[in-house]
């Protein structure tokens, strides 16, 4: 695998860049397609489904995302339901490492241990197998998209409660404008948040 780095003067905050960086974020920004008004009036809505079909980006994908698996010495990667499973298992496994989902309160068989957070109205839980992570892990949350935090923040308390420490967290898209990164900075405690791409 060939690593990219790009300091903090360079504009990227956890070392996500170069020229190979930007090559892949045009790549990838060309396959993801932006759907209006979806799923309500006034929502630009990002679809990755024309990326995964795509074997070239997928495949350039998910190598990048394994790099960050050895980048930040994970030993699990924790991939966040739903489509966070589709990009964190083929990473975890390009990267030799072990796949844990994290999944909505009540799909898991079995002891589990859930962490409830806020949503805009409401709140939901998340839950993850009690057995899944061993005492030091270092564990790398995958996910499709930052948005608001409140689902990364909550599967990195599961993480810790798990007994296991946060090597990072990374995600296809970030959108910035929502502030997710400000939410998380206190639950990383200094552990990167890598996003590919961030509009």
């Amino acid at each position: 695998m060939t690593e990219t780095t790009r300091t903090p003067a360079d504009g990227a905050p956890d070392g996500f860049g170069g020229p190979a960086a930007e090559e892949l974020r045009t790549l990838l920004l060309s396959r993801i397609q932006d759907v209006p008004d979806y799923p309500k009036p006034g929502v630009m809505f990002k679809d990755i489904t024309p990326l995964l079909a795509d074997a070239a980006a997928f495949g350039a994908l998910t190598e990048a995302l394994a790099e960050l698996c050895v980048r930040h010495r994970a030993d699990k990667v924790v991939g966040l339901e739903a489509r966070g499973f589709i990009l964190a298992a083929p990473a975890a496994v390009r990267a030799g490492i072990g796949f844990v989902p994290v999944r909505k309160a009540g799909k898991l068989p079995g002891a589990t241990l859930g962490q409830a957070y806020e949503l805009e109205y409401g709140t939901a839980e998340i839950e993850i197998h009690a057995d899944a992570l061993a005492p030091g892990d270092r564990v790398l949350v995958i996910d499709d998209v930052l948005a608001t935090g409140g689902t990364a923040e909550a599967s990195l308390q599961l993480i810790r409660r798990a007994g296991a420490r946060i090597a990072g967290v990374a995600v296809l898209l970030e959108l910035g404008f929502l502030d997710g990164r400000g939410r998380l900075l206190g639950a990383l405690d200094s552990a990167p948040l890598e996003a590919l791409i961030t509009v």
